[in-house]
């Protein structure tokens, strides 16, 4: 929340070994003071490297929809000094630079320099490999933990770099995260030396759909775009690691690597190539992204099984991919534009594929079954391989009100009522799965059983309309995280409102709390605890991690869907208030039981109302009793009261659902209900914010795990706040041993 402003050049001068270095810049594009973010325009060089010209924060923040980010260079100091400068880009009275944040982490020597011993293949020039010398300067555009969740700096091998997510990057649904044992041994090849990327990297992938009749992967490839700059070089690392135990010899699991429609590498064989099943590598490719008109193109990434030497399984995998600008004098990109789109505008380079599609479309094929056809349609063509270039991406929304939306959407697509009607069966009341405030729910398939959708119809006698289906498109067709549900599309033909969403196998968490059918087992606690976890991960990103703060305003345990491996994702965004103004008067919406007081009183919204209803959602999952429930004498009781009370009465352990008894340590139940009944202050201002509840549980779950010991540090009770802050930390340990709870 502070920056240094630069109106003439400016230079920081680092002393440091020689050596390769991370250089991290921060931004948050803000008009601070008297300065219009408009006008910071600047320029920043380094070692004789340009890192950024003309770069706008601003231009950037919007194009990837972030209020702040951080640029990632890698730089090579010959001698003992790093100097680092930086100016605004024109001359003008008003014109300015800034920065929020600087690092400068020293890494080893061979991280990600190549030199003489290892020629790298240049995809597309087989006989021209290419060499990565230390003269050369990188910009990190990418690091994802494929099928993962986000691994933070603290959590990196001492480098303090950042694993994203890939589900903002993944093409299609043909796709699922193999299911992973984090306490794995992981074993390292010989180039993939242990510090080059945290074992939970390698803990977790992404795989083809394991269909009975393998043959149909044949028919898809699994897909990434990437945002670079066009007329660059780039390092694509590509990581793997077999953790399927099924997976253990050669030629069980083969596939083809493609590169921007280019064979990158014909048949990979993971188990061939690293030496056995749970051992790490990597392997490098360099691409040529060729200049065109625009700033921005996408660069695919493309797996695909292999099957001339007729492999056990078809399928395809992947545990992480970086990817890497690289120049030896500017690494500097253009700006989008201010009238640019969001990303998926960018044109796929492969003209002849963009033309066939748009010549089918034209044809009037249905855009569920495209992919399938136009893979056999490309795989018919010599010379060209088969290929899934239909998406959900880049097609424009148009509101009941035929109103655009401003930007066209990442992630949404229009379905036909033709379409919604084959996926299920004509609306069969057997694939009925729910009835909530909006409409009915159903269970459709496409790609005849390949891919399975949960379709939200809206029941037109009811409360919720045109605005929540608005509210509900524009907000999730930009906006991608692991636990909120992902909207695929919509369909709003014939009078209809009805919303696509990915398919959550194991249902609401209601559901799993209160309506257990048959030998359904309760969730264990350290269930309860990742599910909490997550929702936690999901309110403090729609509060944190968006350009505009997103107010959900009907968090409850009915709108948190459990996918097959348990992940809770938040749902429902009809009635959520994107960027709105702080203690403005607002209609007070939401459900019964999760509602906050405060604002039910002062009609005044603000982020701390998602915490009161986030802290009934809490309590909910430990005592497994509904928010409202009837009471002996036939009166409803409200379970936030309730709980208070008994807490008042030091009748705490009847909280506590019968199931759980024995089961929770002391010191995590105590920090699980304190950072409960914070949520549940009648005032928000005594509330903590989400990133503190976060902290709070994950280091309950760390207590849970550990039997109520802590590695590395010492913590104590702040009994004013309710929450746990650190004291000491054990001297001479490493950053990454310690847990540090958030204090007020």
């Amino acid at each position: 929340m502070t920056a240094r402003i630069f109106q003439s050049e400016f230079s920081y001068t680092f002393n440091v070994t020689p050596g390769p270095k991370f250089i991290r810049l921060h931004f948050y594009p803000a008009s601070y003071l008297d300065f219009n973010i408009s006008n910071a325009f600047l320029t920043v060089s380094a070692s004789n490297f340009t890192l950024l010209h003309n770069f706008s924060a601003s231009l950037n923040a919007d194009y990837f929809n972030k209020a702040y980010f951080m640029k990632e260079f890698v730089v090579h100091v010959s001698g003992g000094v790093l100097e680092l400068t930086f100016s605004p880009s024109y001359n003008a009275s008003d014109a300015y630079a800034f920065v929020n944040g600087i690092e400068v982490v020293s890494m080893p020597l061979d991280l990600y320099i190549h030199g003489d011993d290892a020629p790298l293949p240049f995809v597309g020039h087989d006989t021209n490999p290419v060499y990565i010398y230390k003269d050369s300067a990188m910009e990190c555009l990418h690091r994802l933990n494929v099928g993962g969740e986000k691994i933070t700096p603290k959590y990196d091998t001492g480098m303090f770099r950042t694993w994203d997510t890939d589900e903002v990057y993944i093409l299609g649904g043909n796709v699922y995260v193999q299911p992973s044992n984090m306490s794995m041994p992981v074993l390292y090849a010989d180039n993939a030396p242990p510090y080059s990327v945290p074992a939970d990297v390698y803990r977790t992938s992404r795989s083809m759909v394991p269909f009975e009749d393998g043959l149909v992967n044949l028919n898809y490839n699994m897909t990434w775009f990437f945002p670079v700059d066009s007329g660059f070089l780039y390092l694509v690392r590509l990581h793997f690691c077999e953790i399927d135990y099924n997976i253990t010899k050669v030629n069980q699991v083969a596939f083809t690597v493609f590169l921007n429609n280019q064979t990158a590498e014909e048949e990979f064989d993971p188990i061939a190539w690293s030496g056995g099943p749970g051992v790490a590598m990597h392997q490098d490719y360099v691409l040529l992204v060729p200049q065109v008109n625009e700033g921005k193109q996408d660069l695919w990434l493309d797996l695909h099984p292999n099957k001339n030497n007729k492999p056990m399984y078809y399928t395809a995998f992947l545990n992480g991919a970086e990817i890497f600008k690289l120049s030896n004098v500017s690494l500097a990109g253009l700006n989008p534009s201010q009238s640019s789109e969001s990303r998926s505008d960018v044109k796929p380079p492969h003209k002849n594929l963009q033309k066939l599609k748009f010549i089918l479309i034209g044809c009037g094929l249905g855009a569920v079954v495209l992919p399938i056809l136009l893979c056999l349609v490309l795989s018919s063509l010599k010379g060209i391989r088969p290929t899934k270039v239909m998406s959900w991406c880049g097609l424009a929304i148009y509101t009941p009100n035929q109103i655009e939306h401003s930007k066209k959407s990442s992630f949404c697509r229009h379905f036909s009522m033709r379409e919604m009607k084959v996926a299920t069966n004509d609306f069969d009341e057997t694939l009925l799965i729910d009835i909530g405030g909006f409409g009915s729910v159903y269970k459709g398939s496409f790609d005849r059983g390949a891919t399975y959708v949960a379709i939200k119809r809206a029941n037109p006698m009811s409360e919720q309309g045109v605005s929540e289906f608005e509210t509900e498109i524009l907000l999730l067709s930009q906006h991608r995280h692991n636990n909120l549900v992902s909207l695929l599309g919509y369909c709003n033909e014939d009078g209809e409102m009805i919303l696509v969403y990915e398919f959550m196998s194991n249902g609401t968490l209601y559901d799993r709390l209160h309506l257990r059918q048959g030998d359904q087992p309760p969730l264990s606690w350290i269930q309860r605890l990742e599910i909490c976890i997550g929702i936690a991960k999901g309110l403090h990103y729609l509060h944190t991690g968006t350009k505009h703060k997103i107010i959900h305003r009907d968090i409850k345990t009915t709108n948190i869907l459990l996918d097959h491996n348990w992940v809770p994702k938040i749902s429902d965004f009809g009635l959520s208030k994107e960027g709105y103004p702080s203690l403005a008067t607002t209609t007070v919406k939401g459900s019964i039981g999760y509602l906050d007081p405060e604002c039910c009183q002062s009609h005044k919204l603000t982020e701390k109302t998602d915490l009161y209803s986030l802290g009934v959602v809490l309590l909910e999952v430990l005592c497994a009793r509904p928010a409202v429930s009837q009471g002996e004498d036939g009166e409803h009781v409200n379970l936030a009261e309730w709980a208070m009370l008994c807490f008042e009465n030091d009748r705490v352990e009847q909280i506590v659902d019968s199931n759980l008894e024995g089961k929770i340590v002391k010191e995590c139940f105590e920090l699980y209900f304190g950072v409960t009944m914070k949520c549940l202050a009648e005032r928000g201002v005594e509330r903590p914010s989400v990133g503190e509840v976060l902290e709070n549980l994950v280091q309950a779950m760390h207590f849970q795990k550990n039997e109520g010991t802590i590695v590395n540090a010492n913590v104590h009770r702040n009994d004013n706040a309710g929450l746990y802050v650190h004291s000491d930390l054990t001297p001479g340990v490493e950053f990454s041993e310690i847990i540090i709870p958030v204090g007020r």
